[in-house]
């Protein structure tokens, strides 16, 4: 065992939260993405050009292996983002026979604004626990936080 990580449990206990909060995760994120119809774009225009947005600039292969789409399907996407202004193809300053996408500041408003409205959406929600709930949450984001800081 390295320093640091702990043995991992995996008993009745462990499984039963891992599928409540799988399944919690799953209606979080479908609500909170309702919120994203007020931006006119769709859930694949808008989860690409979050990768873009976060992640920085990268070539239409990265950014269809980081979607987990096609390439001809990522082709697709990328030109309507750039048709809408959100996303732009240029040159690779290390190598001219390259392509990288990135997002252009309108893509990046779009996508902060949809953020924006996400978050407060969920904290509205969230306002309405009690202070104990909003702080046990509080909480149990910090050992979810855990535990991903563990994957990488």
């Amino acid at each position: 065992m390295t320093k640091g990580k702990r043995k991992s449990e995996r008993g009745p206990l462990v499984l039963g939260i891992a599928d409540r909060l799988h399944s919690a995760a799953i209606h979080l994120l479908r609500r909170v993405r309702q919120q994203d119809t007020a931006t006119g774009e769709g859930p694949a225009r808008l989860s690409a050009l979050s990768v873009l947005v976060f992640g920085g600039p990268m070539t239409l292969g990265q950014l269809a292996a980081a979607e987990q789409v096609k390439p001809p399907t990522m082709t697709r996407i990328v030109n309507a983002l750039e048709d809408g202004g959100l996303a732009k193809r240029v040159a690779d300053t290390g190598d001219a026979r390259r392509v990288q996408i990135r997002a252009t500041p309108k893509g990046m408003l779009l996508l902060q604004a949809a953020r924006e409205r996400r978050i407060g959406y969920l904290a509205d929600h969230l306002g309405t626990l009690s202070e104990h709930e909003r702080s046990t949450l509080g909480q149990a984001v910090e050992s979810l936080e855990k535990v991903l800081r563990r994957w990488e």
